[in-house]
């Protein structure tokens, strides 16, 4: 039985996708990448997006896709990196119709978070993990004992009267042209008023980023251990790719079994449904 899907992963800079192995956690072939258009309205979003999955192949398998906003029932439910009319539209369906079949829908930063504790330094974990994507803002992810809180949206809790992803994001840095030196501290401020609030066990830094976590892991300060994520900026196309798997994958043909009395009846199995 075939294990691929296709992953995508919206950003507030760039729309990434790809084929994933999700029996692996690793993509096969090339990735794709377009700008993210400006602004970031649902009609260009959703036709970019559809494109770059038709680039991809009509057999690629399931598709899932990454959102930079709170998800709830498939509806958009904030939009911090996103146009502002992005609030309240059922995204499901919006991608499902421009993509010609069925397409499930997640919070960007879960999607990155899943990936990370199936297959990255999250593996093995226990207790309260923290996976924070740091790009453009931050994302969060949240998992208790290996399960996913969904939705978090950690990177709006509020320091010195501003966004924390305003202050200590990747994307903070660039705007600010600031050196590792000096966005460590701001990152650090931002990781201790976040560790007050959910006392994580681990904590998980990714995105692009991660790739130069060697200039600023060192400088931090903070209770928890905090590690670079293993699959880096790759992880919100694995985690939407292996969400879709386990959602939209038809479910494996039972075999028929012959009772005792030579009747024959199918083995027992569980319906998958989508939330």
């Amino acid at each position: 039985m075939s294990t691929g899907a296709i992953g995508v992963d919206i950003g507030g800079s760039g729309i990434k996708a790809g084929v994933v192995d999700t029996r692996r956690g690793e993509l096969v072939g090339e990735r794709l990448r377009v700008p993210t258009p400006k602004p970031a309205v649902p009609e260009t979003v959703v036709a970019a997006t559809a494109e770059l999955i038709a680039d991809l192949g009509p057999d690629a398998g399931p598709v899932g896709i990454g959102v930079p906003g709170a998800i709830v029932g498939g509806r958009v439910m904030t939009a911090a990196n996103i146009d502002e009319s992005w609030l309240g539209v059922q995204a499901s369906e919006a991608f499902s119709a421009a993509v010609g079949r069925p397409c499930v829908v997640l919070n960007d930063a879960d999607a990155a978070g899943l990936a990370e504790m199936r297959f990255g330094e999250g593996r093995r974990a226990k207790g309260v993990v923290l996976v924070l994507t740091l790009g453009t803002g931050i994302g969060s992810a949240l998992f208790v004992d290996g399960q996913l809180v969904p939705s978090t949206e950690l990177g709006h809790i509020e320091i010195r009267g501003k966004d924390g992803e305003r202050r200590a994001s990747a994307g903070a840095r660039e705007r600010k042209g600031l050196s590792f030196a000096r966005w460590a501290p701001l990152l650090n401020e931002y990781l201790h008023r976040v560790d007050q609030l959910v006392w994580p066990d681990l904590v998980i830094l990714g995105g692009g980023i991660s790739r130069k976590a060697d200039k600023f892991l060192p400088l931090l300060d903070v209770r928890p251990p905090v590690v670079a994520a293993a699959l880096r900026n790759q992880a919100g196309i694995v985690g939407a790719a292996v969400r879709a798997r386990e959602l939209l994958a038809a479910p494996r043909r039972r075999t028929a079994r012959r009772t005792t009395r030579g009747a024959t009846r199918a083995a027992p199995g569980r319906a998958g449904s989508a939330r």
